[in-house]
């Protein structure tokens, strides 16, 4: 018999080629499904809420798998906090209903992406979690900017482009951008879904508009648009962070283990 788990990770994106397993590259899916393997003792899978590219961070990542039921979510949180490499970690373990499914059951998922506005976010120590930009853009202007892609809308402009689907359609419900006292500039947007490279072409291209290199109107008129050859090449993976992810609260019981 065996039990399914909702797994929260955080992880440190840089040294990862993405989430998912590939041929050549370390990938965060590979040193997961390595560890619970080991700790099943047969091949395991794990999906994850979101497929993150090379570079992309993750403060609350959900991954669903399942595992022999000699496992308690209490063990298997010590377990694999030991197991995993330090640039991985799990800071919950959530028993769930079998067949949950962290990627297809998600209701919503949302993002987070840093700016360092100042000369020291060329820092080594910022670099990697930040877009180093070393200037201010316009507040206001990025507000505004924002403001034009919240609710539904076909967001093709975002996307990469060779990438067929049956639709470009998402529901943007939070698109906040919030000045840090520390001289960065962070950018919060959740949504029902997101496409390949959504957040870090948004984020550019109001960075843009921000800098005064586009016109205020060009947000709005881009959503318009079947292809992403207006839109700005997308802004560094270093910045960007998955936050957490929405479930149907049905899906949890009992069992559960947090740090």
């Amino acid at each position: 018999m065996s039990r399914a788990y909702l797994l929260t990770l955080q992880f440190d994106g840089t040294a990862f080629c993405g989430w998912q397993r590939q041929r050549d590259g370390r990938s965060v899916q590979g040193e997961v499904e390595r560890v619970l393997g080991r700790l099943a003792g047969a091949p395991t899978k794990a999906i994850a809420a979101g497929r993150t590219d090379a570079g992309v961070h993750a403060l609350g990542m959900p991954v669903s798998t399942s595992l022999p039921d000699r496992w308690t979510a209490a063990d298997l949180l010590r377990a694999l906090n030991a197991l995993l490499p330090g640039d991985i970690a799990v800071s919950r373990v959530q028993r769930v209903r079998p067949g949950t499914d962290a990627r297809r059951h998600a209701l919503g998922r949302r993002y987070r992406y840093l700016i360092g506005t100042d000369a020291a976010a060329r820092s080594p120590f910022r670099r990697c979690t930040e877009w180093a930009l070393g200037r201010a853009p316009s507040l206001a202007a990025l507000e505004r900017a924002a403001a034009d892609i919240r609710g539904e809308h076909d967001f093709r402009a975002f996307a990469v482009v060779g990438e067929p689907k049956p639709h470009y359609r998402c529901r943007i419900a939070e698109a906040e951008w919030t000045e840090l006292e520390d001289a960065r500039l962070r950018f919060t947007v959740a949504a029902d879904r997101f496409l390949h490279h959504m957040v870090r072409f948004l984020v550019a291209t109001m960075v843009e508009i921000g800098l005064g290199r586009r016109a205020p109107t060009e947000m709005a008129e881009l959503l318009g648009q079947t292809d992403n050859q207006r839109t700005a090449a997308p802004a560094p993976a270093s910045g960007l962070a998955f936050l957490s992810a929405e479930y149907p609260p049905d899906l949890f019981l009992e069992d559960a283990a947090a740090w």
